[in-house]
């Protein structure tokens, strides 16, 4: 039994990698910044990033830290600079401070482009924070995250039901499903021999078009697709519609649109996690149904 410490745990990827994290008989101490029920299993710690008392107190007598929580949305570059790298650096001396080896980051694929996004530049920023920390760490680069429980693909899968497709450009990209994911980073924090810095996928050499995956979308929804590529002012112009309909809660930024106009976010193999710690186990059109299912039962498709 290992111990763990997660940030990020009320999460997309850290509710999942906390449910294998008990399914395989760790257990787990999480940070949270709203109470949540007792769980058995799951010591609960109240803070947040900006809070040294209690990434102390999570880092406390754990065998590994894995840190997942970080800011995928923000309205400016100091909102990703708080999350993801002061964010990363608090959390780090925290595992400094109690001793702790063992580090699990997880960054995104766009850290490889820091000059494209500020998103991009932060998870780059945050990267090198654990580079130079002098503690056991592995960067985990993940591509798309998919997967039950995930709500950033909902308009996608939305869009498909209605049996369209929007699409940035001609680029590709890579996908994990949320899942796999989470056995990945397990795996990580129970050994010491990996890579530093891992980029993990589906399996698919040479990724998806963004045409292929619309047609996955759509075979996972039951329906035709008829995909549309858009040029940059139009998905620009959408931006700025959003930004004015949402303000600082808008998911469809300037930022975001030249991220999505990138023509690379395939991971690389020269960085796929060894085969004998890890090999993706879900299947990715059926991954995308079963994540189609759990929209339907919810009644958000």
């Amino acid at each position: 039994m290992t111990k763990i410490a997660i940030t990020g745990g009320t999460g997309f990827v850290g509710t999942r990698l906390i449910e294998l994290a008990l399914y395989a008989g760790h257990q787990v101490r999480a940070l949270t910044r709203r109470a949540q029920p007792a769980r058995q299993g799951v010591t609960w710690i109240g803070g947040d990033l900006e809070t040294p008392q209690a990434l102390a107190e999570l880092c406390a007598g754990a065998d590994a830290v894995i840190h997942v929580a970080g800011v995928v949305n923000a309205p400016d570059r100091a909102g990703f600079a708080a999350g993801n790298i002061e964010g990363t650096r608090n959390m780090l001396d925290a595992a400094k401070h109690v001793g702790g080896r063992r580090f699990v980051h997880v960054s995104s694929l766009a850290a490889r482009e820091p000059e494209l996004s500020a998103y991009g530049w932060s998870k780059a920023q945050g990267d090198a924070l654990v580079q130079a920390s002098g503690l056991d760490w592995t960067i985990v680069r993940p591509p798309a995250i998919y997967g039950p429980g995930d709500l950033e693909m909902l308009e996608l899968f939305k869009l498909a039901n209605r049996g369209l497709a929007l699409l940035p450009g001609n680029g590709r990209i890579s996908l994990i499903e949320v899942s796999d994911l989470g056995h990945l980073l397990l795996a990580l924090a129970t050994t010491g021999t990996c890579p530093h810095i891992l980029d993990p996928d589906d399996g698919r050499d040479g990724g998806w078009t963004h045409r292929e995956f619309a047609h996955a979308i759509g075979a996972a929804t039951g329906r035709r697709i008829v995909a549309i590529n858009l040029p940059r002012p139009a998905l620009l112009a959408g931006a700025w519609l959003d930004q004015l309909a949402r303000g600082k809660g808008a998911k469809l930024t300037p930022d975001r649109v030249d991220y999505f106009f990138h023509p690379d976010w395939v991971s690389d193999p020269d960085r796929r996690p060894p085969s004998s710690l890890w090999v993706p186990r879900v299947e990715t059109f059926a991954g995308l149904a079963r994540t189609a299912a759990w929209y339907r039962e919810r009644g958000l498709l």
